[in-house]
C-alpha cells in the first residue's frame, strides 16, 4: 500500500491558563491516537501544535495578575509544553505563536492581501471604556446575547450558539475593567471580505465531505454559518499585545488573534524546519498537493478551521504561485464535562492535567478518556468510571491476560516462546480474530472513530483472555505439552499484536509490553502474525496496571465542592480587608414605588438617620411599595452609584434568595437599632 504525506494540527491552546481534561478530549488525544497509529503504518507524517499567545485572553490575565503578559505566556507555554509531554503526546514540535518567524508569516499574509486591494479600510463603532480610557476587545465586554440571551456572551460573538453579530446589538454590556457600561465609539480596521469567498466555501466544504465523510456537527455549524451569509470580518483591533498590522504609520493597532494564530501553525512547521536543518521542508506539506492535511480541533473551532483559515488561503492562492492545501478533514469533538457540569477555573470545577498526573499515570487518563470520547454528543468524566475502567478493563482485562500468559511461560517453558504445533480449531480461531482485528481497528482510526476502534482494541484483549480459559492450559500442561505450547505460542503472539494495536492509546505499557516480549519492534504492518521466534528469551513480566481502591477515588470525590453554589463560593473567597471596605448600614424604608416599564424594580427612599437616599431594588415581584413603608433594613451604604432605568441608585438593599423562584425576602432588623448604624 502506497505510503501517505499527512499533515496533522491541533487547535493552539491559550497561553493563558492550564490544560484540563477537556482540552484533551478535544483536539489532543485524538489527533495523537491517529498520528501514532498513522506512523506505525510507515507513512510521512508531521503533528504541529503549539501556544496562542496573543488576544485578549492572554492580556486579561496578565491584568487579573498584575504582571505582563509575557510573563504569562511564558509561564504557561512551558507548563503546558510539560503537561503535554507526560501525558504522551507525540508532537513533532509545540511551538508558540510569540516567536519571529509567526510574526514574519502574519505579517506577510497581512501585506499580500493589503497589496491586492483585497482589504477593506472601514470605520466601525467599538466599546470603549471611558473610565479606563481604551478600546475595548471581545473579550472585555460582557453582556447579553441578542439572539440566545446567553448573559455570558462577548462584545460580538456568543460561545453558547455561536451566533455573531454588531457590538451595538449586544444588551446590558459590561465592561470587565471598571465594571461600567461601554460606549460605542468610532474607531478604523481593515475588514477581511470573507463573503466573497462563501460560493467556493460552500463547494469546497462539500467536495471534502463527498470525498473524506465530514463529521455531522463539523457541517451543521458550516450549513448554519452559510445560511445566515458570510460577513465582512476585521483583521485588526486596537491592542498593544499581538502582531503589529505592518503599514508604516500605523500604531496601536495588531492582527485580530482569529486572523494570525491559524497562521501558527505554518509557522511552527517553518520553526521545525529550521530545526531540522532543512529551511524548505515545510513547503512539501504545505505547498505540496499530493499532502493530506487534517486539523483536529474542538467544536467552539470549526468555523476557523472550516471556513475563516480556509478564505485566508484561497486568498493567498488567487495571487501567489506558492499556493497552499486546505484541510481534508476536520474531526471535531464536541466538549467533555466533569462530574455533570462544565470544566469551570473560576468556579473552581474540574482537573487540570498537571494536577491528574501527579495522582495516576498517563496511560490510565489516555484509556479513559480514549473510551469516551466526545465524539458526537457532550460526555461526562467521572471518578468512578475511571476508576471502573481502570480496574474492569485496563487491570482484569488486558493486565490480567498479559500476565498469566508471562507467568505461565516461565513456569512451564523456561521463560522462552514454545513451539507451536498442531493447531486446533479453538486455535484457527483465534489466529483468525488475530490476523483481521488489526483491519477492523484500522478502519475506524482511518476514519477519525477512536472511541470504536478503542473499543475494538479492548475486543481482542477479551478474546485473548477467553481463548487462555478456554483452552485450559493450566490442564494441558500436565496432559498434553505440546499443545499447551500451541496455546502460550499464540497467547504470545495475541500480546505482541495487542502491544502494536495499543501503542496509540496507551503507549507507556504499550512499551513495558514490548520490553517484557524482548522486542523493540512496533509497526503496524507486522499486526497479527506470528511476530515470535520460538526458543527467544522473554523478559520477567510486570504489573501494567495496579487497581484504585475505593477509599482513593472517594477522596477525590469528596474534595469537591458540594454544588456549584459551593464551588462559586470558594472561587470568590475574599479577605478580611476585603470584607472591611464593605459598610452595612441600617436603614428604613421610608418611601416606596413601582419603576415604570419595570415589572422587577422599586424605588425606594430610605432614612439612614443623618441622611436621605434613593435606592432602585429589584424586588418588586416580592413585595408590593405599600408593604415596605416602616421596614427597616439593612443596606451596602459604600456601593457606587448606579443608574436603573434612568434613576439613580445610591446603594443596595440586601434581601436572601426564597425556595420560590424569582422571589426574595429582605433581610430586616430590630425597631431598637439605630438608624445609620454600621454593622461590625
Amino acid at each position: 500500500m502506497a505510503k501517505e504525506k499527512i499533515l496533522v494540527t491541533s487547535a493552539l491552546p491559550y497561553a493563558n491558563g492550564n490544560i484540563h481534561l477537556g482540552h484533551l478530549s478535544g483536539a489532543y488525544l485524538p489527533a495523537d491516537i491517529y498520528v501514532r497509529y498513522k506512523r506505525l503504518k510507515g507513512d510521512d507524517i508531521i503533528y504541529i501544535c503549539g501556544s496562542d499567545e496573543h488576544g485578549v485572553p492572554i492580556t486579561i490575565t496578565a491584568d487579573k495578575e498584575k504582571v505582563t503578559p509575557k510573563e504569562i505566556i511564558d509561564r504557561y507555554h512551558a507548563s503546558n509544553k510539560t503537561a503535554f509531554e507526560k501525558f504522551g503526546m507525540s508532537f513533532d514540535i509545540y511551538s508558540r505563536t510569540s516567536i519571529p518567524v509567526h510574526h514574519q508569516t502574519s505579517q506577510e499574509f497581512f501585506k499580500a492581501f493589503y497589496d491586492q486591494g483585497l482589504l477593506v479600510e472601514k470605520k466601525s463603532m467599538q466599546f470603549y471604556d471611558e473610565t479606563a480610557k481604551m478600546f475595548l476587545p471581545d473579550r472585555y465586554v460582557e453582556g447579553t446575547c441578542p439572539k440566545c440571551g446567553n448573559e455570558e456572551a462577548r462584545s460580538d460573538e456568543c460561545e453558547k450558539c455561536g451566533s455573531l453579530y454588531d457590538p451595538s446589538e449586544l444588551k446590558n454590556p459590561k465592561s470587565k475593567i471598571s465594571g461600567h457600561t461601554p460606549v460605542l465609539k468610532e474607531t478604523s480596521h481593515w475588514f477581511f471580505p470573507l463573503g466573497k469567498y462563501q460560493p467556493r466555501l460552500e463547494k469546497y466544504v462539500q467536495e471534502m465531505n463527498e470525498k473524506f465523510g465530514w463529521k455531522d456537527n463539523v457541517l451543521q455549524y458550516c450549513r448554519s454559518w452559510f445560511n445566515d451569509g458570510l460577513k465582512d470580518r476585521a483583521v485588526t483591533r486596537d491592542l498593544d499585545w499581538g502582531v503589529k498590522v505592518p503599514l508604516e504609520g500605523v500604531q496601536n493597532k495588531v492582527l485580530y488573534v482569529w486572523f494570525e494564530a491559524v497562521l501558527g501553525y505554518i509557522s511552527a512547521t517553518k520553526e521545525l524546519s529550521a530545526q531540522r536543518g532543512t529551511p524548505e521542508m515545510w513547503k512539501s506539506y504545505w505547498q505540496n498537493d499530493k499532502t493530506k492535511y487534517i486539523a483536529f480541533i474542538g467544536k467552539d473551532n470549526v468555523v476557523f478551521h472550516t471556513i475563516i483559515f480556509p478564505a485566508m488561503l484561497m486568498a493567498w492562492n488567487d495571487a501567489k504561485s506558492d499556493k497552499y492545501i486546505l484541510p481534508q478533514n476536520v474531526p471535531a469533538n464536541e466538549f467533555l464535562n466533569f462530574e455533570g457540569k462544565k470544566f469551570s477555573k473560576s468556579r473552581g470545577w474540574g482537573i487540570d492535567v498537571d494536577e491528574f498526573l501527579e495522582l495516576f499515570p498517563a496511560d490510565m487518563l489516555r484509556y479513559t478518556l480514549a473510551a469516551n470520547l466526545p465524539e458526537n454528543k457532550d460526555t461526562d468524566f467521572f471518578w468512578k468510571e475511571f476508576q471502573g475502567r481502570t480496574n474492569g478493563e485496563l487491570a482484569d482485562i488486558l493486565g490480567n491476560f498479559v500476565n498469566r500468559t508471562f507467568t505461565f511461560a516461565h513456569k512451564h517453558f523456561d521463560g522462552k516462546v514454545p513451539s507451536r504445533s498442531k493447531v486446533e480449531k479453538i486455535d484457527e480461531e483465534m489466529l483468525e480474530l488475530l490476523k483481521s482485528q488489526p483491519a477492523k481497528i484500522a478502519d475506524l482510526l482511518e476514519r477519525y472513530k477512536i472511541k470504536d476502534a478503542v473499543f475494538e482494541m479492548m475486543n481482542l484483549a477479551r478474546a485473548g483472555n477467553k481463548y487462555f480459559n478456554d483452552s485450559e492450559p493450566w490442564v494441558t500442561s500436565k496432559s498434553d505439552k505440546e499443545k499447551c505450547g500451541t496455546t502460550i505460542n499464540i497467547c504470545l503472539n495475541t500480546i505482541y499484536t495487542l502491544a502494536e494495536v495499543f501503542e496509540p492509546v496507551i503507549p507507556f505499557a504499550s512499551r513495558k509490553i514490548f520490553n517484557m516480549l524482548n522486542s523493540n519492534s512496533c509497526n503496524w504492518e507486522n499486526c497479527g502474525g506470528e511476530n515470535l521466534t520460538v526458543g527467544d528469551k522473554l523478559n520477567q513480566p510486570e504489573i501494567l496496571f495496579t487497581k484504585i481502591e475505593d477509599k482513593t477515588i472517594d477522596e477525590l470525590i469528596n474534595k469537591l465542592p458540594k454544588s456549584e453554589e459551593a464551588a462559586q463560593e470558594a472561587a470568590e473567597e475574599i479577605t478580611i480587608d476585603e470584607f472591611r471596605r464593605i459598610k452595612l448600614k441600617a436603614a428604613k424604608i421610608i418611601a416606596a414605588e413601582n419603576v415604570k416599564k419595570s415589572d422587577k424594580l422599586l424605588k425606594l427612599q430610605i432614612d439612614l438617620g443623618s441622611e436621605k437616599r434613593q435606592l432602585v431594588a429589584g424586588i418588586a415581584k416580592s413585595y408590593s411599595p405599600e408593604e415596605l413603608i416602616g421596614k427597616k433594613v439593612l443596606i451596602v451604604a459604600n456601593l457606587k452609584p448606579a443608574k436603573l432605568f434612568g434613576l439613580e441608585s445610591q446603594g443596595m438593599v440586601l434581601a436572601l434568595d426564597t425556595p420560590e423562584e424569582g422571589k426574595v425576602k429582605l433581610i430586616e432588623i430590630e425597631d431598637s437599632i439605630e438608624l445609620g448604624k454600621t454593622a461590625k
